[in-house]
């Protein structure tokens, strides 16, 4: 027999965070990227689990993914605002301006409202929702295994400590930044689509393994750990990538005989195309 769904419950007072900043964090929507930033932040001890909120969702197993960290399940996403201190709109961005609206009346300056729906600008949220204190915030993919690359951009009444807070809740999933939103297409063009390109290159660099004699399992783990190791010596050594290249390219070698194949195939170039041409379609759809 298949597992009743968790029952809504009555509102619980604020559990105390670590560090002493106790809020109580609600999601307005229930879905995959809410769950990861849930579970970080239960984890990684920013916030307990008895903290979080959320309201029943149209599949019931995403609210029992929030019940089984401990989450308190309320009844509707209108007590999830009323209960919370920091209110996380992660709808779908198609449905976000219908669900602004609805929720509206509930709304004030003394609750933080964050925004994780791709392509929804500032301008928008504010007028949908009648708030000037709101912090919109793009992470990408990777946040389903705690290393999300992820830039926040504040509104116009949004302080320091609603910065430090939201900076809390992402360091949870991965790494943030906190950008103009001027510069949110061109994020979108590298970190928010850049996951595919690395899954690309990382694919061919298997099959290149695969076509020189390897085992396809053994290659695949062999090039996913290099890009995993490569990002890791980038992030930790502050290096520029150029100066690592150089120090595995010996004279008259094998990597510099592979580099110069990635050069005549014009790699970094098509890299850089790609970046821009992504960034160039998202400033399109924004148009629409």
């Amino acid at each position: 027999m298949a597992a009743a769904p968790p029952q809504p419950a009555a509102p619980a007072p604020p559990a105390p965070a670590s560090g002493g900043d106790a809020f109580r964090l609600g999601f307005v929507g229930a879905g995959n990227l809410a769950e990861s930033i849930a579970r970080g932040v239960a984890a990684s001890g920013v916030l307990p689990a008895s903290a979080v909120r959320t309201a029943p969702h149209r599949r019931p197993e995403r609210a029992a993914a929030f019940a089984s960290l401990g989450a308190t399940i309320l009844a509707s996403n209108a007590q999830v605002v009323d209960d919370s201190d920091v209110i996380v709109i992660s709808v779908k961005p198609q449905i976000v301006k219908q669900v602004l609206v609805e929720l509206k009346p509930l709304l004030s300056e003394e609750k933080l409202l964050v925004s994780i729906a791709a392509g929804i600008k500032m301008k928008d949220l504010q007028d949908w929702s009648g708030q000037r204190r709101i912090i919109r915030v793009m992470p990408n993919t990777p946040s389903a295994v705690g290393q999300a690359a992820s830039v926040m951009c504040l509104g116009e009444t949004a302080t320091e400590n609603d910065e430090n807070r939201v900076k809390s809740l992402f360091s949870a999933i991965g790494k943030v930044w906190t950008a103009e939103e001027k510069y949110f297409d061109a994020v979108t063009g590298l970190s928010g689509s850049g996951p595919a390109y690395i899954f690309l290159a990382i694919e061919a660099m298997a099959d290149g393994g695969v076509a020189a004699g390897l085992p396809r399992d053994l290659a695949l783990g062999l090039a996913a750990q290099t890009v995993l190791g490569a990002a890791t010596m980038v992030s930790e050594t502050g290096k520029h990538p150029g100066q690592l290249k150089d120090q595995v390219t010996s004279p008259a070698g094998t990597t510099i005989a592979g580099v110069h194949e990635l050069e005549k195939g014009s790699f970094r170039g098509t890299l850089i195309n790609a970046v821009v041409a992504a960034t160039t379609r998202c400033r399109e759809l924004s148009k629409n």
